[in-house]
C-alpha cells in the first residue's frame, strides 16, 4: 500500500499540531520561531543525511509502504516531512516539559 508510511507522519503531525493549538506550546505561540526552528532544524538532518548517503551510510530500503518518489538517490519523499515533523514534535515537548517544570518545582517546594 504506497502512500502509508506518509498518511502516519502527516497523521501523527496533525495530532501534535493539535495539542500544539490547545495549549499554544510553540506554533501557535511563536509562529515565526516555530517555523524557524523546524525549517533549520529538518535542513540539518537532511544535510546529515546527505553526508550518509554519500558516505553509503544510509541506504533506502525496498517497503511497499512508501510512494516511490526519490528526491535525490536514497532520499525518499517521505524523510524530510519526517525530519520536520520529528523537530516539530521536539519542538511540542520541549515547551510542554518548560510550562511543566515550573509547577512541578513548585509542588516540590511546598512539600
Amino acid at each position: 500500500m504506497p502512500g502509508v508510511y506518509l498518511a502516519a507522519i502527516l497523521l501523527s503531525a496533525a495530532g501534535i499540531a493539535a495539542l500544539d493549538a490547545r495549549f499554544r506550546l510553540a506554533l501557535w505561540a511563536r509562529p515565526g520561531r516555530s517555523a524557524a526552528a523546524v525549517g533549520i532544524g529538518t535542513l540539518f538532518f537532511l544535510a546529515w543525511d546527505a553526508v550518509g548517503i554519500a558516505t553509503g551510510v544510509f541506504v533506502k530500503g525496498d517497503s511497499p509502504l512508501l510512494l516511490g518518489i526519490d528526491l535525490a538517490p536514497h532520499l525518499p519523499l517521505e524523510e524530510p516531512v519526517f525530519l520536520a515533523f520529528l523537530c516539530y514534535l521536539a519542538l511540542v515537548v520541549h515547551a510542554a516539559a518548560m510550562r511543566i517544570r515550573p509547577r512541578a518545582r513548585a509542588r516540590k517546594d511546598q512539600t
